[in-house]
């Protein structure tokens, strides 16, 4: 976030689903619409430990898919994703109407330049701050 609590240029627009679906709520029906789904590849635009989620640019968007939101129970493997990481996932419904999606098994497959850390380490002197920012912003 930028001073004045606006959101900077790139993330403007993105907006997390409503209801929040995550693979511990997520019907079997709607994991398994999922699964039909193709592998698809994008790069990662945003992603934040501490609050859980993020958001893919798809390779190929279609209609209104431009930026594809992720929870951080549908990341696979054992790094947390960073901005301009490429990975593959596949698209989900997002209940009722089924007219959104999110991406499900996301994968790492192309790792930026940026170093990366494992989800089982602590977070970052970055993260720890980016969090307080968030708490500031709140209040």
């Amino acid at each position: 976030m930028e001073d004045g609590g606006k959101l900077s240029p790139v993330l403007e627009g993105l907006k997390m689903p409503s209801p929040l679906i995550t693979r511990r709520t997520r019907t079997q029906s709607t994991s398994e619409r999922g699964m039909r789904n193709p592998d698809q590849s994008g790069t990662i635009l945003s992603f934040c430990r501490t609050k859980g989620h993020g958001f893919i640019k798809p390779d190929k968007p279609e209609g209104n898919k431009e930026h594809i939101f992720c929870h951080v129970s549908d990341v696979e493997g054992e790094y947390i994703p960073l901005k301009d990481d490429r990975v593959t996932f596949r698209l989900c419904p997002i209940p009722p109407k089924m007219d959104r999606y999110q991406a499900i098994h996301v994968r790492i497959v192309n790792f930026s330049h940026a170093k990366h850390h494992k989800w089982n380490e602590p977070p970052s002197a970055e993260e720890k701050q980016e969090q307080l920012d968030d708490a500031t912003f709140v209040n």
